[in-house]
């Protein structure tokens, strides 16, 4: 499992090392890792050339450090150093000296007659809290104009120069890499909002530190393979639960259509499909196994196991979801759902009376909102939603004691207990309508098979976007992928136990 810290947790476990083991440099070790990774990135060309860009501080230093570790494998690097040198730590002097006095090229500007297999960001870690100006913005320009042009790759020292570490936002400019080689422990703007995209293929080095222990982590396949509900051969459609799906008001049927046959290749015994629409078709042409229903009906039928509600229901399920909120024994709330919860001041009080004198009393709910819709429900901005991913959904789950799934680039599952974990599967082609739908229907459908909110919203996000990327790599996408496609690519990976499909970004 990668385990994910903050800046704050990251800054105390390294002095807690630095207490305990005076005498050992982390510094060393972070720059003899880096120029390993480096070299792993280059090991297919021949003379390969190296510029490293040593900022002023700390991830300077391990930049230095670096350099001169290339250095003494003959590797041709040049160093690019910016800023009035600020770090202190003795290893990141000497590996400065140990450079300067084996004749390495140091420059102060961007050498425009040489051309870079790899540039190494060393120009800012994870204490960066301003946008990047002056001659540090321009280098970052040049060097995101020479990945751009397929001219060199990118490895980022610990995080990205211009991203923040705990929430994934990205300044601009900031450093788009190949790869991240991040230290201690990962760090959740890597894998989420921008990280997501700037970050790379993300790798993990605890340089020898004690791993902390906190409520974030990446969720991981491995973990996952244990929770895929367990299949009998002595079994029939009523063990594997039934699920009722309610949406689909006048002309936005679809989109309940769609959570339906998610929820049907996800295994479990029945699925139900209640429409609000008076015209619905009698039963769904493409999968006549599912059964078709009003929606106001089936809302009351206390016999299914699971729900999900929401897709395509606009306005007028308030009533109907007010009856599932006090008798559904579990359920997705999603779209148009959210947005009833949002402004129904009745809806709204069931997630607000629970019981006090519990500590921990949670809803058997999962709640699976946009940013956009997260803001309604919190009532604040998109863009403040946006501005810490990890924080909107916790405060989320805390608030409706429910399991939040906060949508996006790295969507974010969190517990009403403070867990929280980001998944780091999917990919752009997701971008497009009816996979919020195919998301809800999925997840619905792991709760009917018996799984608990917070195991079925891990599997059901990981199994989504690793879906998403089996399919492009069929040629499905991304550009244009549809969610129909991802629906049966999951059903493929939810029968081989999820292996060798995701090309994970995470190296323990």
């Amino acid at each position: 499992m990668t385990v994910l810290c903050t800046i704050s947790e990251v800054r105390a476990t390294e002095l807690a090392f630095a207490k305990a083991h005076p005498r050992t440099s982390l510094m060393l070790r972070a720059g003899r890792a880096i120029a390993a990774r480096a070299q792993q990135m280059v090991s297919g060309t021949k003379t390969p050339s190296i510029l490293v860009l040593a900022g002023p501080g700390n991830n300077g230093g391990d930049a230095w450090v670096a350099a001169a570790e290339l250095q003494r494998e003959a590797v041709n690097v040049v160093v690019l150093a910016l800023g009035e040198p600020q770090c202190e730590d003795p290893a990141g002097l000497k590996g400065r000296d140990a450079f300067i006095r084996g004749d390495g090229k140091v420059v102060k500007s961007w050498p425009r007659d040489q051309r870079f297999d790899l540039v190494i960001d060393g120009l800012f870690g994870i204490g960066l809290s301003r946008a990047p100006t002056g001659l540090f913005a321009d280098i970052i320009s040049a060097t995101n104009a020479a990945h751009s042009a397929g001219e060199t790759h990118v490895l980022a020292i610990d995080i990205p120069s211009g991203l923040n570490a705990d929430t994934g936002l990205a300044f601009t400019p900031c450093i788009e890499a190949d790869a991240t080689l991040t230290f201690i422990a990962g760090k959740p703007g890597l894998y989420t909002a921008d990280g997501a995209e700037v970050a790379g293929a993300v790798s993990v080095d605890s340089l020898g530190t004690e791993m902390p222990l906190t409520a974030l982590s990446v969720i991981d396949r491995d973990a996952l393979l244990t929770l895929l509900p367990a299949r009998k051969a002595n079994s029939h459609k009523g063990t594997y639960g039934s699920v009722g799906i309610i949406g689909g008001a006048e002309g936005m049927s679809g989109a309940a259509v769609l959570a339906a046959r998610a929820a049907l290749h996800m295994g479990p015994g029945k699925v139900y499909l209640g429409l609000f629409d008076k015209d619905r078709p009698p039963y769904d042409v493409l999968h006549p196994e599912i059964m078709v229903r009003d929606a106001r009906t089936l809302a009351k039928d206390d016999s299914l196991t699971a729900f999900a509600v929401g897709m395509g229901m606009g306005d007028s399920g308030a009533a109907s979801l007010l009856t599932m909120l006090t008798s559904a024994p579990t359920m997705v709330i999603d779209a148009d759902a959210l947005n009833i919860i949002s402004s129904n001041t009745s809806i709204r009080a069931v997630f607000e009376a629970k019981p006090s004198e519990k500590a921990l009393e949670y809803l058997p709910f999962i709640l699976t909102p946009h940013p956009g819709e997260a803001a309604r429900l919190l009532g604040v901005t998109t863009r403040e939603v946006e501005a810490d991913r990890v924080l909107a959904a916790r405060t989320l789950a805390a608030r409706f004691s429910s399991v939040a799934v906060l949508k996006g680039a790295g969507s974010i599952v969190a517990h009403p207990d403070g867990r929280a974990a980001i998944n780091p599967t999917g990919n752009h082609g997701m971008a497009s309508g009816g996979m919020g739908d195919a998301l809800s229907g999925m997840l619905a459908a792991f709760l009917a098979q018996g799984m608990t909110p917070w195991d079925a919203a891990r599997l059901g996000a990981y199994l989504h976007g690793a879906a998403a990327e089996l399919a492009s790599e069929h040629g499905m996408g991304p550009r244009g992928l549809t969610a129909s496609e991802v629906i049966f690519e999951a059903r493929s990976l939810l029968n081989t136990d999820l292996q060798d499909h995701h090309h994970d970004q995470t190296e323990e």
